[in-house]
């Protein structure tokens, strides 16, 4: 027990470093935005439990068409990436919009970008607790150390980012879906049926889990060489 609350607390510690890095990594001075971080994370946190709710009522429907029975395989597929991965998605992006609409401040395409990133990282930071109920300590560090929602939230920010800056608005919709289609595929990955067509299959989980892991690097970078370029700071918003 002792181990597998240590393992818990470590893995909070990714989310926790990069939540705070962001936080202060471009404006650290200027109180409104880090309110706006810090109104993010909360609004990424409270995402979880409307989640919950209608993932259980979904399942409970989903279970009554007898899918599960007649084919397995398709009743997890829609199960990961509608129930799960599709509403998940849709709730952060929703929170995400909350925290534009209800704060008062000249959002930048690094700024939306960085917004997002934490509604993930508030979001991931509950789920990691539900999902490290009855796992292996293994799977427990492992997404901690992938932090995939904070992922999937940088490539949502960062092309409504790009859509506000070209006024094309199609960007917003090619970033939800990219970070759908890998949030989902990542979920279907790892469950026992999309294995059992092939033990091999593992590597698929394993290489969405190093996607994950990449991304993440992918948006210290970008907002490391943003936040010195007046394309990313100037006011959108």
């Amino acid at each position: 027990m002792i181990l597998f609350i240590l393992a818990c607390i470590t893995s909070f510690i990714p989310c926790l470093a990069l939540f705070l890095w962001l936080r202060n990594c471009t404006k650290s001075n200027e109180t409104a935005y880090t309110k706006a971080c810090d109104k993010a994370l909360i609004r990424g946190i409270l995402t979880v439990f409307p989640i919950i709710l209608f993932s259980g009522i979904s399942y409970l429907l989903l279970r009554l068409t007898k899918l599960h029975t007649i084919n397995p395989l398709l009743y997890q597929a829609v199960y990961t990436f509608i129930v799960l991965a599709f509403m998940e998605e849709l709730a952060k992006y929703l929170s995400f919009r909350g925290v534009l609409k209800k704060t008062d401040y000249p959002w930048s395409w690094l700024d939306l970008t960085v917004i997002m990133t934490i509604v993930g990282i508030g979001f991931g930071l509950i789920e990691s607790v539900t999902y490290a109920i009855g796992a292996p300590i293994p799977v427990v560090l492992v997404r901690g150390i992938c932090v995939p929602h904070a992922g999937y939230g940088f490539v949502v920010g960062y092309f409504y980012g790009k859509a506000m800056e070209t006024r094309k608005m199609s960007y917003k919709m090619l970033g939800f879906t990219l970070s759908w289609f890998l949030h989902g595929l990542y979920d279907f990955s790892l469950s026992a049926e999309f294995i059992a067509i092939n033990e091999n299959l593992m590597f698929v989980a394993l290489s969405l889990a190093i996607v994950d892991i990449v991304l993440v690097i992918i948006a210290i970078r970008f907002i490391c060489k943003a936040k010195k370029s007046e394309k990313y700071t100037k006011p959108l918003l």
